[in-house]
């Protein structure tokens, strides 16, 4: 027997070790290879999850560990697809290059929607596909259509349970029963890695970086600024040691930006490593307070940590996420309705979203993301906003495509008529 999996990021790695751990894919009988790919802007300059200090000790659960970023080189993973007329072709010599004989038995992917997984998937066929989770986006719709050839194979979505309560919409449209991966498992991975990680983080607080401008949702400014203003935040708290967590593919500007930042207010600060997991500085640090934008570790630090959390510019990423189909809407949900946001002064406001409510949220955000794939959350949706409005997590044009925009209330008798006389006066 030979089982195929695919990971991009070492989290990803750490839930795969954490599912095989659990017994999700059986007793281990036959070859488990893993396959790599580095899906950074620029991913020669930046080092692949197999080459970081934490994957050392995931690395024996594996049999082989090959890169896909060799076997479609030039081209970038997350740009290539194969042509309908090369698939034949390609898929041989994808088999060859993997040895993969008339097998495999099993394919595992992550993020099967977009390329690399969606490319490996239909080149790799003829053999059931387990999906496994991207974090909070586990919790939205499928991002775009699957072909037969593709859907039909899907049989699981093994996912990490960061919300309790929330059942995830990824891929229900299809039937795929979804399969909630243990915590134990998982926080057992984490602490293997951060024994085998030695950064020396020193820090009572948290930042969480994430790459909002690389994917045109803020522009860089924007982002620099976002990060300032949680370091304010937290020093406005009386956190002088703060350790700023980078995203892997970020890059170090953020960093160097957030550097200067730091030595204007005096505060000390501790840039972790870009390799280094969210969730090793959890274990590590136990920090007092966790904020970030709408991170994925804002959940895992809640959840299996018990940790205290923030976030700042929720509200700015949910009206500047374009198209509204976009992927991270759900996640910057999820975060912006449950998470206390971190004020200026350093005070936490309260999450404006009653944490009975956010299924219906969710499922609402849900439907109008991708009404066609899920119809039977229509009335969902117009449960919620009747009851709750629009609000920021709806946009009055989607909500009009899709007639659930509220009629406006009726003007107050005799309004008009005195606008119309302030503006009569108003004017020479």
């Amino acid at each position: 027997m030979t089982q195929l999996f695919y990971a991009s990021t070492l989290f990803g790695a750490m839930t795969l070790a954490a599912a095989m751990d659990a017994g999700s894919f059986g007793p281990r009988a036959g070859r488990r290879i893993l396959l790599v790919s580095n899906n950074a802007a620029i991913p020669e300059i930046t080092s692949p999850l197999d080459r970081t200090p934490g994957f050392a000790v995931l690395r024996d659960r594996f049999d082989e560990v090959r890169s896909w970023n060799d076997i479609v080189a030039p081209l970038h993973p997350s740009d290539w697809k194969a042509r309908v007329i090369e698939v034949p072709m390609i898929g041989r010599l994808v088999a060859s290059q993997l040895s993969l004989d008339d097998g495999p038995d099993e394919l595992i992917v992550e993020s099967i929607a977009v390329p690399p997984a969606r490319a490996l998937a239909g080149l790799i066929r003829e053999c059931p596909i387990t999906v496994y989770s991207d974090g909070l986006m586990s919790y939205g719709p499928t991002r775009d259509p699957l072909p037969l050839e593709i859907s039909g194979r899907l049989t699981r979505l093994l996912h990490l349970d960061l919300v309790p309560g929330l059942t995830p919409l990824l891929l229900e449209e299809y039937g795929v029963p979804a399969e909630a991966l243990p915590g134990e498992a998982f926080t057992s991975v984490i602490g293997e890695v951060a024994r085998a990680c030695a950064d020396d983080l020193e820090g009572d607080a948290l930042i969480l970086g994430q790459y909002l401008s690389a994917l045109d949702i803020l522009t860089p400014d924007e982002e620099a600024e976002l990060h300032a203003t949680m370091l304010r935040g937290l020093v406005a708290r009386g956190h002088d040691r703060v350790v700023f967590k980078p995203h892997p593919a970020a890059g170090r500007r953020h960093a160097q930006q957030l550097r200067q930042t730091a030595e204007d207010l005096g505060v000390r600060l501790t840039v972790a490593g870009e390799s280094t997991p969210a969730e090793v500085c959890f274990a590590r640090l136990r920090p007092a307070l966790v904020v970030g934008c709408f991170s994925t570790a804002l959940a895992t630090a809640r959840r299996y940590y018990d940790l205290p959390v923030a976030t700042v510019g929720g509200e700015l990423v949910l009206e500047r996420l374009t198209p509204y189909e976009n992927s991270n809407r759900v996640p910057a949900t999820i975060v912006d309705a449950t998470t206390p946001v971190l004020l200026p002064d350093g005070s936490l406001q309260d999450p404006p979203v009653p944490a009975d409510r956010l299924p219906s949220l969710v499922g609402a955000v849900g439907y109008c993301m991708q009404s066609a794939a899920h119809p039977g959350l229509r009335d969902t949706a117009a449960a919620y906003l009747a009851e709750a409005g629009s609000g920021r997590h709806f946009k009055r044009q989607r909500l009009a495509a899709l007639d659930l925009l509220a009629a406006p209330p009726s003007e107050p008798p005799g309004a008009l008529t005195r606008l119309r006389h302030r503006l009569s006066r108003a004017l020479p």
